[in-house]
């Protein structure tokens, strides 16, 4: 069974900032405002010691050492971290050749997912992302077939997966998570919704703001060694054969 106490991991993919843009610092804002009472007023030394950040938006306007994007910030409590960084993707391993902003979020499995992933998602602009539990998003990256001459068993009889640079376009989600955020233009590239095929995915989905979807698979947090959730998994991919870039050209 999965850990209650295991951490969530979100990860989105958005368009690649741009000159002085707006969007990490309002990511953390997002992120403060879809959980009542959390403040990302810290970060964490390379010693692994909380630092204060006393003037928060200079400090993420620095961006970080290597390039465009945002430094790790967190809030100051030991036993409810919440994480939250980003940084350009180069075009080199990016589908369709165009570069992107990532970001990665880490909280306690607990909290409202779904609130945050969509607060990402959408304050991102986002082309689609995904939030997971820790450990089944390590055994779920698996799924990606690094070269076609070597062998390659993806786990649990889930689909290989081709590497980013090889999906045609951003818009394409390239694998599956317990919650996935789809932008409008990723859910008319893989085909949702379908009303007449979508209807169990569509009780546990809801539209956003800007007229995409957050999709939750499963009730409970994934859980690879769930039959049932297993099943699910395997089904979405089957049902959507676009995404990890399946489909034929």
């Amino acid at each position: 069974m999965a850990n209650p106490q295991s951490s969530l991991i979100i990860t989105v993919y958005a368009p690649a900032l741009a000159g002085d843009d707006s969007r990490p610092l309002a990511v953390v804002r997002g992120m403060e405002r879809a959980l009542p009472g959390l403040r990302l007023e810290w970060t964490i030394s390379s010693e692994g010691k909380l630092i204060p950040l006393p003037q928060r938006e200079a400090w993420l306007a620095q961006g970080r050492p290597t390039g465009r994007g945002f430094r790790l910030i967190c809030n100051g409590e030991e036993d409810y971290r919440v994480t939250v960084s980003g940084w350009e993707r180069p075009a080199g391993i990016s589908p369709g050749g165009q570069a992107q902003f990532e970001v990665h979020a880490e909280l306690p499995l607990h909290v409202a997912a779904a609130d945050v992933l969509e607060s990402i998602g959408e304050t991102t602009r986002a082309f689609w992302g995904r939030a997971t539990p820790e450990g089944v998003a390590a055994k779920m990256a698996q799924q990606v077939r690094h070269s076609v001459r070597k062998p390659h068993v993806s786990p649990r009889g889930l689909p290989p997966l081709k590497l980013t640079e090889e999906i045609r376009s951003p818009a394409i989600p390239a694998r599956l998570g317990w919650l996935s955020y789809w932008s409008a233009a990723a859910a008319q590239a893989i085909g949702f919704p379908d009303p007449a095929r979508d209807a169990e995915l569509l009780s546990r989905s809801r539209r956003t703001a800007s007229g995409g979807w957050v999709v939750q698979l499963t009730d409970a947090p994934l859980d690879l060694d769930n039959p049932a959730h297993l099943d699910a998994l395997k089904q979405a991919y089957e049902r959507f054969p676009e995404i990890g870039g399946r489909a034929p050209p």
